[in-house]
């Protein structure tokens, strides 16, 4: 997996904006719109929901997902 850190803090994750690198359904461009918290306080964020801006349809990925370039890339490119 190609990793980078980008993604630090739950505040600035929700509704921050990202690119699908291979796209599909007309869905390219997404919203963090959800921060899945855990059950306990003391863990980390694990999961999110991102919802396409193009057709609207939400899901939920893990939090890693977003740290690999070969599936996402920062901002709307």
């Amino acid at each position: 997996m190609n990793s980078l850190k980008r993604v630090t803090s739950p505040k600035k994750l929700l509704m921050s904006k990202w690119t699908a690198v291979s796209p599909s359904h007309k869905e390219k461009h997404f919203i963090v719109t959800k921060l899945v918290m855990p059950a306990l306080h003391n863990q980390v964020i694990e999961h999110i929901e991102v919802e396409a801006v193009h057709s609207k349809r939400s899901q939920s990925i893990p939090l890693q997902q977003l740290n690999d370039t070969t599936i996402w890339s920062q901002g709307w490119v």
